[in-house]
This record gives C-alpha cells, structure tokens and sequence, in this order.
C-alpha cells in the first residue's frame, strides 16, 4: 500500500530569505479510552455511538479530550456500509496556555457532521476494511471570543483483523488489529498544513462474546500542526470496548463481525 503524505512548503525566514524556517518537533504521549456501541433498531439499520476519554503528557498528566461521536448506520450488503451523524468534541487547553498572559477558555467544544462509507473485504480467514470519512467541523481557538471557523476533513483508513486460535471470529477469539489512517484538511482557514496527521496502530483483541469484545493496543501519530513547520510525534496507547445488541422484535441473523475503529 502506498500511503498517502501531504506536506506543505515551508516559508522563508524574514531575517535571511534564503534560509527556511526549522521545524518544531514535539514528542507526548497519550491514553484513548474509547467505548464503541452498535445497536440494531431495524433490519439493516442501527444507532452507533463512540465515547472516548483521552489525557495527554506521560500519558495520564493532564485531560485532553472527551470526544462523543453518534449516527446512525445501514448496511447496503455484507460487503458494504454507510453511516452518518454529528461529532461533540471537548478539548482541554494545552499546559502551555497558562504560561501566557491573554486570557483563554480552559475547554472548548466542536460541532461537526460526519459521513462515512465502509468496504469490507474476505482475505482467507482475514477481514481487511476500507474506510472512507468526510467531516465539517466548526472549530475554535482556545483565546477567549475566538470565533467557530469551518474547516473540512478527509479521512481514509485501512485495516485488517486476523483471527489467532480459530479460523473464524467467534466468542473465545483472539485478533491481531492492524491499520493506518492518513487525515487530510481543507477550507479558508487551512493555508499552511493540509495534511493533518497519519496514525498507525498495531493492537490485540479479544471476543468476549457475541455482544462484548476488547482491544487494546499502540499507534504512532505524526500530527501537523496549524503553522505548518511545528509537528506533534504522539505515542498513543489505546484501550477500547465494543459493545452490539439487538433490538429488533424479530431477531435478525446476526452480522458479521463488527470491528472497533
């Protein structure tokens, strides 16, 4: 797979046109905590919902977000899946805005639409899963009275999952949970940094049930940020619980394996 990597031209130094400004590298680490649940409430649609906790700095030092993602799901056939819904982020203000005199909000939220398409494809006893996300956020800087702006951004993912000691996903099975996701921006206030960040995660899972399943795992994330020569080297270790049911009156065959994204 070629992935994709977008990076903007630097711009010049004012005291020396000929040298280019240096890059800022800054290194953290990070905890997701996520709960994904995916609900039946018809015969191919279904509510989904995500509900993450996540800190920053040494892992767990300081809250970085509590991020609430729902929609609602129809699955087109087994091969392919649609869904669409609204985005509630919460994001905490860096460690270093309280260094600085003008005055900030110590959290402020998004609100954004999202809409995304799901290709799944067989590999033996392997699933591999492309998944395509477009959303518009309504964003703010952290100062006090700074206005919501719109920007857009575009997701592609890949990923696989291998069952380990059977040869389908069953209650009782361990994964292998492979993907990478390259996230690219757009709109009037994105000049400097169109890509945004790619992560890559290796983890393992563990299907408790036909309702319950865990994972747990590492991605790495270079994360470009808005002056387009300072750059984020996140270490992101991710704990993550999926949770299905069925409320459906007549009970419809059960789908097939639904990973955690």
């Amino acid at each position: 797979m070629v992935l994709l990597m977008a990076f903007p031209m630097v711009s010049m130094a004012q005291e020396d046109p000929d040298e280019p400004e240096e890059r800022i590298t800054s290194r953290r680490s990070e905890l997701w905590n996520g709960l994904y649940t995916k609900y039946r409430i018809g015969e191919k649609l279904f509510y989904y919902g995500e509900y993450h906790i996540r800190t920053r700095d040494h892992l767990i030092e300081n809250m970085a977000q509590i991020y609430l993602r729902f929609g609602l799901a129809y699955i087109i056939n087994k091969n392919l899946e649609i869904t669409g819904g609204i985005v509630t982020p919460f994001y905490w203000a860096p460690p270093e805005y309280a260094e600085q005199d003008q005055p900030y909000d110590n959290v402020v939220n998004q609100f954004r639409f999202w809409q995304q398409a799901l290709f799944i494809q067989s590999l033996g006893k392997a699933k591999l899963y492309h998944q395509i996300r477009t959303e518009q956020r309504w964003k703010r800087d952290y100062y006090v009275g700074s206005p919501f702006e719109l920007s857009f951004r575009w997701r592609y993912k890949i990923a696989s999952y291998i069952p380990l000691n059977s040869y389908k996903f069953q209650p009782g099975t361990y994964f292998l949970s492979l993907y990478n996701e390259v996230f690219i921006q757009s709109g009037k206030t994105i000049v400097r940094n169109p890509f945004e960040d790619n992560r890559a995660f290796v983890g393992m899972g563990y299907i408790l049930n036909e309702n319950i399943q865990f994972q747990v795992g590492y991605a790495k994330s270079w994360q470009q940020r808005d002056s387009g020569i300072n750059y984020n080297n996140r270490d992101l270790v991710r704990f993550s619980v999926y949770h299905n049911l069925d409320f459906t009156k007549k009970k419809s065959p059960p789908v097939d394996f639904q990973p955690v994204f």
